[in-house]
């Protein structure tokens, strides 16, 4: 009975990151600043670069970090934003992301404290209910995160997996992920196809002897490729930053990390 109860569960695994696969391309926003007359990708990087930390202070998931950039990327795709008011708009992301992942998510106080009180708690709030109806209450957007959990556990269960190598592959490729959500340049690679790059570079990285097969992601292998070359780029010119954002264990099998 175990052993079928253990089928269904990974069918149920399997049907849902079908599900979530599928609903990508209607998430994901394309040229996300093409609309944006005061908002540039150098203020876009200083924002996420901002809010990675912030989400760290409150203790929040990768999940609900993951979240509020799609939102974020999301609005910019449909109203121009003053640039006084865009890390208002960070904000306001993040606290939508919150309320839709965490137990307990931040305060408008403990937020709008972390912008010096720039804002008051009436703007957040109006600007919550604008971004809101813009996007149509429409908040349940397939995640990096989601995919890194998925590949991860996929991993796991291929027979001879390293559950030490997993782990250590998991945690790099979160890292590595995390870095990517502040650059401009990867808004154009899908949450899956990110994930599984980040989990291929990790293990490159790692020098893992049983790596994660990245056929299972459907990718083809020039697009895995591409990606990973770009996601070795980062790595290497964030070193520093990338040290800062992994566990220490893991930061200790990187002794690459801080070249930069």
């Amino acid at each position: 009975e175990s052993a079928q109860e253990l089928q269904a569960f990974r069918d149920y695994g399997e049907s849902w990151y079908r599900s979530r696969k599928g609903l990508e391309s209607r998430f994901q926003p394309q040229e996300p600043l093409a609309r944006q007359p005061q908002v540039t990708a150098e203020a876009r990087c200083k924002l996420v670069s901002w809010l990675i930390p912030v989400h760290r202070h409150f203790g929040l998931s990768f999940e609900s970090l993951c979240l509020a950039v799609n939102i974020l990327d999301r609005f910019l795709a449909t109203t121009p934003v003053a640039a006084d008011c865009f890390q208002l708009l960070g904000v306001t992301a993040l606290l939508i992301a919150s309320k839709q992942v965490e137990v307990h998510p931040p305060s408008v106080k403990e937020l709008l404290a972390l912008c010096c009180d720039a804002f008051t708690r009436q703007q957040l709030r109006n600007l919550e209910c604008i971004v809101l109806h813009r996007l149509h209450f429409d908040l349940a957007a397939p995640t990096v995160s989601f995919f890194l959990e998925h590949f991860s556990q996929v991993r796991l269960e291929a027979r001879g997996a390293d559950a030490a190598e997993a782990a250590a592959a998991r945690s790099l490729a979160a890292g590595v992920a995390e870095l990517s959500l502040a650059d401009y340049a990867f808004t154009k690679y899908s949450p899956s196809l990110l994930a599984a790059s980040s989990l291929g570079l990790a293990d490159r990285l790692l020098r893992h002897r049983s790596p994660l097969d990245l056929r299972v992601s459907g990718y083809p292998e020039e697009l895995l490729r591409d990606c990973m070359d770009q996601l070795q780029l980062l790595v290497s010119l964030n070193g520093r930053s990338l040290s800062l954002l992994l566990p220490p264990e893991v930061t200790q099998k990187c002794p690459w990390l801080g070249d930069d």
